[in-house]
């Protein structure tokens, strides 16, 4: 009787930490949240901006100080964060999309005991490498291909992003793919499909949610970076016009002027402003994670047995 009673008591003991855990982590999210919109809601409140100008105006020229009288159009950096993300996306998702039904459809094996660790390796490089290898190597090669001027571009960011996010969508790609069950490949084979058919008519369509959340918290990870995307992007603050254009970002702005604002001052205040449409950006990154990763199992049931009966 003792015995159970304390077992009961270590079970309420653990269920309680962990739930104290969770709540922790949630409190910390919305105070996290809380101080942004504290310090961010300056640029309108007490400078009286509007978020008109804010989000649309090109003409960032804040003053360093507590009455404040400059612009603070964020259009340029916004602008820059979307063509560098896009670029980095649009590069590395045909990559890792590949990789990810090599590494589970095509050599399983090989792809687990090999494959998968060099992915892990790739996702555990610093930033800073990948920022140091751009600039060393990346930046001249495309300013001697190109013949450019220089080498700094937004075509140099997205490649270093795209090298960057690759390891996330593939690895979370891989794992939507290899969660679709064996009976949906059975029964394609069994009626004929070859692989190639099976894999693009049953597996694909059946793990497409899985596969838009790793898209989703690749692109999420490219917003997020600054240090490596700061030293191959140019830092300048004009809108691009192509992919040889330099420019800056939301995160390379506000790494870079972040400690030399004065406190309370405009171009401070301005800058929590950045750091809380970051944090937005991340939260709407989340929502469409969490749409897309929901399972419907009988939808997808359907679906699959929909593209095997009119795909054969």
């Amino acid at each position: 009787m003792n015995s159970k009673k304390g077992m009961f008591a270590k079970e309420y003991l653990w269920r309680t930490i962990v739930t104290l855990c969770g709540l922790s982590v949630i409190v910390l999210t919305l105070v996290i949240g809380g101080f942004l919109v504290y310090k961010g809601s300056g640029t309108f409140f007490k400078f009286h901006h509007t978020i008109g100008e804010f989000l649309f105006s090109p003409d960032w020229a804040p003053i360093d100080n507590m009455e404040g009288g400059g612009s603070v159009g964020t259009l340029i950096f916004i602008v820059g964060s979307l063509s560098t993300c896009g670029l980095a996306l649009l590069i590395a998702t045909p990559f890792a999309l590949g990789s990810a039904i090599f590494m589970t459809e095509i050599a399983p094996s090989f792809g687990e005991k090999f494959y998968r660790p060099v992915i892990q390796i790739f996702a555990g490089i610093p930033s800073v490498v990948y920022g140091w290898a751009g600039l060393t190597v990346l930046v001249p090669a495309i300013r001697n291909v190109f013949h450019r001027q220089v080498g700094h571009s937004i075509l140099a960011a997205g490649l270093v992003l795209a090298i960057m996010i690759f390891p996330t969508i593939t690895s979370v790609s891989a794992d939507a793919i290899r969660s679709v069950p064996k009976d949906y490949r059975m029964g394609a084979y069994g009626m004929g499909s070859t692989r190639w058919q099976t894999i693009y008519k049953i597996v694909l369509p059946a793990s497409a949610s899985g596969i838009f959340s790793a898209i989703i918290l690749g692109l999420a990870r490219a917003f997020g970076e600054a240090l490596a995307v700061a030293m191959v992007i140019g830092q300048t603050t004009a809108l691009p016009t192509s992919i040889f254009s330099t420019t800056k970002s939301l995160t390379t702005e506000i790494t870079a002027q972040m400690g030399n604002a004065m406190e309370g001052g405009e171009t401070k205040t301005a800058l929590w402003t950045l750091a809380l449409l970051l944090f937005l950006i991340s939260l709407l990154f989340i929502f469409l994670i969490h749409y897309f990763s929901r399972k419907k199992p009988e939808t997808s049931g359907k679906h699959t047995k929909k593209a095997v009966k009119g795909g054969m």
